[in-house]
């Protein structure tokens, strides 16, 4: 893939605020000499919701350099920017998908230089994934807002060559997050404006057919949803935030049943290689109070490693866990905190024995990694 040349120029261009121009934040990160199939990575920041204020920052492996919030100088015609609420970042071939959920609307960019292609609208769209040419993207369906009377959800089919929609297929309520296994797509449905009635089913897609096939019954209130090599399915539930406490199910793709349950709190998760790395910021309504906690799963033999992934007491100092990636090559382990969701987060890298490298501030509520490799 070609370096990320449109990143230098940028840099003395800016980005918009009113009439201003203001340059982009850009922190040497790591001086080492980097040589790795891993160009960088986008980290997608939510922004708090209603302020409009999604960003994306990038990190370049090649300089050792963090870009904070380059959209809109390498987009400058692009009057809102981003928009409001980034809720997921993909790349997929040649281009960056990034999932802006209140604004209705897929963003696609050139991976390599993060200029804007087009965009595909989707009404509460949440979380894409692709397989064989074509993107899904889950939806709700119907307006942010709590109402038992919502419209079931739905999961579009796209041709990332065209990006055009070209296919629906219902699901269950409010789905979130999906993989793709064996021909078949998984979707975590989470009833979440249905308190206290929420959704508590995966719903199994065909995708030859594009036919909804069956729905699995694991936990109420699923949210993330990723798959091992084995083809195994890890799907979180957030519980009610009351009685039911969140917890951690695995599907097995070859029954589409679940086979395991580990009774761990887990907000989201990454698999990199035969490990899960977990963490949970729950909150509790019968306490007041926000419990977090950091765990790992050795997912060839479905058990709950002892310690944390965390090795030099640095989660001492992270307020709200919000987003976790590991590097795919030198399995470098990346938390962000989202602090109290209206400000700058903060980004943390770890080396693969879990001790600290560096941190750097990014955008409000970071929590959404996309890699961008080395094309051959």
């Amino acid at each position: 893939m070609q370096k990320l040349l449109a990143f230098s120029i940028v840099i003395f261009i800016g980005c918009r605020k009113g009439d201003k121009i203001v340059p982009p934040v850009v922190t040497p990160v790591d001086t080492a000499t980097i040589t790795s199939p891993v160009n960088g990575f986008y980290l997608l920041n939510e922004g708090s919701m209603g302020t409009n204020k999604a960003s994306l920052d990038y990190y370049d492996y090649n300089t050792g350099l963090y870009k904070k919030n380059i959209y809109p100088s390498v987009n400058p015609t692009v009057v809102k920017e981003l928009g409001d609420v980034g809720n997921d970042i993909q790349v997929y071939g040649s281009k960056l998908y990034a999932v802006i959920n209140v604004s209705n609307k897929v963003e696609v960019m050139d991976a390599a230089t993060a200029r804007r292609i087009g965009q595909i609208d989707i009404l509460s769209c949440r979380y894409i994934t692709f397989a064989n040419g074509k993107a899904y993207v889950s939806s709700y369906a119907g307006p942010v807002q709590q109402d038992p009377h919502s419209p079931a959800g739905y999961v579009a089919e796209i041709d990332t060559a065209t990006l055009q929609i070209t296919n629906k297929v219902t699901v269950g309520y409010q789905p979130e997050e999906m993989a793709v296994v064996n021909g078949k797509l998984y979707v975590a449905n989470s009833g979440g404006y249905s308190v206290p009635n929420y959704d508590s089913t995966v719903s199994v897609i065909d995708l030859t057919t594009f036919q909804e096939i069956k729905k699995i019954d694991v936990a109420i209130n699923l949210n993330h949803l990723k798959a091992d090599s084995d083809g195994d399915i890890y799907v979180t539930s957030r519980g009610d935030y009351y009685n039911i406490p969140s917890s951690l199910s695995v599907i097995d793709t070859k029954t589409d049943a679940v086979k395991k349950k580990f009774d761990i709190a887990a907000s989201n998760l990454c698999i990199s290689g035969d490990t899960a790395y977990i963490y949970s910021s729950i909150f509790s309504y019968l306490t007041n109070t926000w419990a977090v906690s950091y765990n790992m799963i050795n997912v060839k033999t479905e058990t709950l490693l002892s310690g944390n992934f965390i090795t030099d007491g640095t989660e001492k100092t992270i307020k709200m866990p919000y987003g976790v990636a590991v590097n795919p090559v030198n399995k470098d382990i990346f938390v962000t905190d989202a602090k109290d969701y209206v400000s700058s987060g903060t980004l943390y890298c770890f080396d693969k024995t879990g001790k600290k490298k560096w941190s750097v501030t990014t955008g409000d509520v970071p929590g959404h990694f996309a890699f961008v490799l080395a094309r051959k």
